[in-house]
């Protein structure tokens, strides 16, 4: 099972194989593994002791960030993600960012972001498209329109607790439409990366 892996000099984290989009690019429909996993399919997911116990067989100090993102969607594993950041905290001062589709609330019917004060150092939300109709055609997520609107709060929540907050869209939308993903991070006040899809 793949707690942990090694991606571009960061330390990637894999809590889970559950998610509450499917979206359209995903890389879960091509590929089995990311950098040094063959496979980041999980038999189930991870207990807290699994997770911190990965983390104590690496050296922190080896890697230039911590990056909570997998096969899945980390804020569903909510407690065992902040239970890692904590023991991370204690042990070392590495960055930690958190990659996430922002529905955390939405799907856990509470408050999150106030959660990552102190502990998470960069969020990077996956919005990917500029409109709700558009969002659900690329994302698919359970939740239907509203999650566009729940993307988007969780954005300006994020910036309350967390230093660096980041949308990101994977281009496989139209330049037009990364256009106006821009504009839209612009007005919440956070950068825009426009992601390759290979």
């Amino acid at each position: 099972m793949t707690i942990l892996y090694e991606f571009e000099g960061g330390l990637y984290v894999n809590l889970t194989n559950a998610c509450t989009c499917a979206c359209v690019f995903c890389i879960r429909g091509g590929h089995d593994g990311v950098g040094d996993a063959d496979s980041l399919w999980l038999e189930r997911d991870p207990t807290e002791d699994e997770v911190l116990d990965a983390f104590r067989q690496h050296d922190l100090s080896a890697y230039r960030e911590v990056v909570f993102c997998g096969f899945g969607e980390p804020t569903e594993r909510l407690d065992v993600l902040l239970a890692a950041c904590r023991y991370i905290r204690s042990v070392s001062d590495i960055p930690i960012r958190l990659n996430t589709n922002g529905l955390a609330e939405l799907s856990l019917g509470k408050s999150v972001a106030p959660l990552f004060e102190g502990l998470i150092d960069t969020v990077s939300i996956s919005m990917n498209a500029p409109t709700a109709a558009e969002y659900v055609q690329v994302t698919q997520p359970s939740f239907g329109e509203k999650a566009f609107d729940a993307m988007l709060q969780f954005v300006r929540d994020c910036k309350r607790y967390v230093p660096h907050v980041m949308v990101t869209a994977v281009d496989v939308i139209t330049p037009e439409q990364a256009e106006r993903c821009r504009k839209l991070a612009e007005s919440l006040g956070v950068p825009f990366r426009l992601r390759n899809f290979t």
